[in-house]
């Protein structure tokens, strides 16, 4: 059982029933309706089009993506130049959504309980762009564990929440359920003719046969998911953007960081570390003369979502 038994998934939970808790154990993942309210989504998009607009400043922690196939075109303006943004925590609008209560109580009934303290690890509002036709808007099948150096794994979270009706045309997640009892598998860069978004790996040599199920979304839907289950997500083949919204979550009374030096996750710590350092000439700070591990960058994007922060 995942939790070694903290988390009692036969009993019901603050607002789980005990039905939707050991759904959650049994497939890693639990799909919530009408989880955030349209006037919460509505507010969201707002902040994201005056962050792309540029008429708020973003954080200066915050990752401003464009899709590989849009920075390879000519040059954008505004919302259809921009297909994610990273690290919001530091943002007061959009951090709005790691506190929603509707959110956040579903997250300590999967991985804690109504005392827990709990850390919003990493922050994404997704705007996933029409494919160019090279398939670059799609996500390869992968762990989310790969990503992260703390653990255990079963006391990590995610909320994906729709901001728009999500179908397998514009590219909606496709998970694998049962696979969170499984271990994390290497990863690699997809060898994809059209290229590949940085950071962007996928499960080496992954088998296209397993059994999956495509996650079909009205706006506001909440996805909640294990960060061992493997998933992904197709390409967007209509003429909009698909906008969602996500945090992964930590329990901080339970999670401590490790070392992935040797493991399989330490090529993609490497890369995250060197972009980190990139980022550093932003204020000032010559690269060359800093040292960096991965845990470090996580300390500085993780934020308390309640509670006193501790290990994290």
């Amino acid at each position: 059982m995942l939790t070694d038994g903290v988390v009692d998934y036969t009993k019901e939970g603050s607002i789980l029933t005990a039905e939707q808790r050991q759904f959650y154990e049994k497939n890693g993942y639990l799909l919530i309706r009408n989880c955030v309210p349209q006037y919460e989504l509505n507010r969201f998009r707002q902040r994201f089009q005056d962050i792309c607009e540029k008429k708020v400043k973003a954080p200066d922690n915050m990752t401003v993506m464009k899709d590989i196939s849009i920075a390879k075109s000519e040059f954008k303006d505004g919302e259809k130049a921009i297909t994610k943004i990273q690290d919001f925590a530091d943002d007061p609008v959009l951090f709005e959504y790691c506190k929603y209560p509707g959110v956040v109580d579903v997250v300590k009934d999967l991985i804690g309980n109504p005392k827990s303290t709990v850390m919003a690890m990493h922050t994404m509002l997704i705007n996933k762009p029409p494919d160019n036709g090279k398939l670059t808007s799609r996500h390869p099948m992968h762990q989310d564990l790969q990503y992260f150096p703390f653990r255990p794994a079963d006391f990590i979270c995610c909320a994906w929440t729709a901001m728009e009706k999500i179908n397998r045309a514009n590219g909606c997640l496709v998970v694998v359920p049962g696979t969170h009892k499984g271990v994390l598998l290497p990863h690699e860069y997809p060898k994809w003719e059209g290229g590949v978004n940085k950071a962007y790996h996928g499960i080496q040599d992954y088998d296209p046969s397993n059994p999956r199920i495509h996650v079909e979304m009205e706006a506001g839907d909440t996805v909640f998911f294990h960060p061992i289950l493997i998933h992904g997500s197709g390409a967007n083949r209509t003429e909009g953007f698909r906008k969602a919204i996500s945090c992964h979550y930590a329990n901080d009374d339970i999670c401590r960081y490790v070392n992935v030096e040797g493991t399989t996750q330490e090529n993609l710590a490497e890369e995250i570390i060197e972009i980190a350092k990139k980022r550093l000439t932003k204020y000032g700070l010559d690269p060359n003369t800093v040292t960096l591990d991965f845990a470090d960058i996580w300390r500085v994007r993780a934020r308390e979502v309640n509670g006193t922060r501790s290990n994290l």
